[in-house]
């Protein structure tokens, strides 16, 4: 049975992306057996907005404990404390890097994605992991037991530097002005906007339920 495909548009560096995982985590299990997930990464700090830390913690710090509220998710004291001294921090966030690992990451196990991508959060905003860092992400290639060399030599390959720069592009290509977003394919040339922006898990599944009744009876 061919899968449906959904896109999940996100950002490493997203907070409110951090906030919504468990709903894309739930969403990826329970629909495994008729959707295909393509995580995409969207590019949120590249170029002239890669910055020191400085310029973003003043922002992190103001919206949160908002974030906390709505979803339930905690950001680590780890984390936080490069929000509350940028001064100290030498943290440089850029999503490149993240957007690569990712893209390793989905050719080697193209069904765990969403998994991935919340790791990849959840090493950021509560073990306070510099995703800039090439060592940020050894703790993850063993649990998901891929060989270091592998992933090093691919990570500084020029060939997944462009991948990462066209799920870049796709999202621009899909209008996605913030994170996350989640559509489904309607047909080739036709998507439909699940999410845009925080969405609770009962109101994803009703729009899911509703789009792929629609799709199967079409």
């Amino acid at each position: 049975m061919k899968k449906h495909a959904i896109y999940y548009c996100y950002d490493a560096y997203c907070g409110w992306c951090y906030g919504f995982s468990p709903v894309m985590k739930k969403i990826a299990e329970e629909y495994a057996e008729t959707c295909h997930i393509e995580v995409l990464s969207g590019g949120m700090i590249t170029g002239e907005y890669v910055k020191p830390v400085s310029a973003l913690a003043g922002i992190v710090k103001a919206h949160y404990p908002m974030v906390e509220e709505t979803t339930g998710i905690k950001f680590g004291q780890d984390f936080l404390w490069h929000m509350e001294n940028p001064d100290k921090s030498d943290w440089f966030p850029n999503s490149l890097k993240p957007a690569i690992a990712m893209v390793i990451f989905k050719e080697i196990y193209p069904e765990r994605q969403v998994e991935f991508a919340s790791d990849l959060q959840y090493a950021l905003n509560f073990e306070g992991r510099d995703l800039d860092d090439d060592e940020a992400y050894r703790h993850l290639l063993e649990k998901y037991a891929i060989e270091a060399e592998i992933f090093y030599s691919r990570l500084h390959f020029e060939a997944y530097r462009e991948k990462a720069e066209e799920e870049f592009e796709l999202c621009r290509h899909l209008k996605v002005t913030g994170f996350p977003a989640v559509f489904i394919q309607a047909s080739d040339a036709r998507l439909y906007l699940l999410a845009r922006g925080y969405t609770s898990h009962e109101t994803l599944k009703a729009r899911l339920d509703d789009a792929l009744k629609q799709l199967n009876e079409g």
